[in-house]
């Protein structure tokens, strides 16, 4: 029985190390500008992380000290912890498998349209009151004026490969026809009909295409990249979580027949 409680203890403190990266994906998420911004995914994450850690702490302490009430709880909390980490993982994947980036001609970044992407997704920008909250918190970072800092001919700016924020918020579309002054200095253009964000435009550094639709996709474009990468980081500490559960659930079962069997021989004796 103390082998294997000690047995339990043990897995529980590998459980409490597999918490680590589960906070700090979210940690990453938060500190990223454009999640900042949107606060979608970030606390969800955290907060499963530490109620992992909280419950793979009682785990241990149940182990070593042979609680078997605080070792059954522990299951039972861990396996709903599991099943909704199993949730997540599988709800990012199907919210960020649509939208992908699109070739202009003689550009080397790619744009976005919102149209691609999952309508969940563009539920979270298309509001007025959310978007008016993110377009501020957006047009407060650098993102646009480090563009102006790094690039000052149009070629080298065409050929630059800029993020799908940049993309979206700091120039007008392609189609548009805009004439090249600086990365976020564009005028005379030339197919204003072309899309309703070639009207949305405005060279006022604080405005600029905040306002546009690509903005909103290059935003959920932004998102996605992030997403995917948490995602991975969240996939695999879900596998490894499932089998230091399974392991767990297996020595919780041998302590209890140990305890049985050395009961029925104690009474046989």
């Amino acid at each position: 029985m103390a082998l294997s409680s000690n047995v339990i203890g043990a897995i529980n403190f590998v459980a409490m190390l597999l918490s680590i990266p589960i906070i700090g994906a979210g940690i990453w998420l938060a500190m990223e500008p454009d999640n900042s911004c949107v606060k979608i995914l970030q606390w969800p994450v955290i907060i499963l992380g530490i109620l992992i850690l909280i419950v793979a702490l009682a785990g241990f302490v149940g182990g070593f000290w042979r609680i078997p009430w605080l070792l059954i709880s522990y299951l039972i909390a861990m396996l709903i912890l599991i099943i909704l980490l199993a949730c997540l993982v599988v709800f990012i994947y199907m919210v960020t498998v649509r939208g992908s980036g699109h070739l202009e001609p003689s550009r080397a970044y790619l744009e976005y349209r919102l149209d691609d992407f999952s309508g969940w997704l563009r539920r979270r920008v298309q509001s007025s009151y959310k978007w008016d909250r993110i377009r501020g918190c957006l047009s407060s970072t650098n993102m646009c004026a480090e563009l102006n800092q790094s690039y000052r001919m149009a070629q080298d700016f065409f050929n630059a490969h800029i993020s799908p924020l940049q993309s979206g918020c700091c120039k007008p579309p392609t189609q548009c026809g805009y004439t090249f002054v600086n990365p976020t200095y564009w005028i005379s253009p030339i197919n204003n009909a072309a899309d309703m964000d070639c009207l949305q435009w405005n060279n006022d550094q604080n405005q600029l295409c905040y306002n546009c639709d690509s903005c909103k996709a290059g935003l959920l474009a932004n998102l996605k990249e992030e997403w995917r990468r948490a995602d991975i980081i969240l996939l695999i500490t879900l596998v490894a979580l499932i089998c230091v559960y399974l392991v767990g659930c297996c020595a919780f079962r041998n302590a209890k027949t140990e305890d049985l069997f050395r009961r029925y021989k104690q009474g046989y004796t």
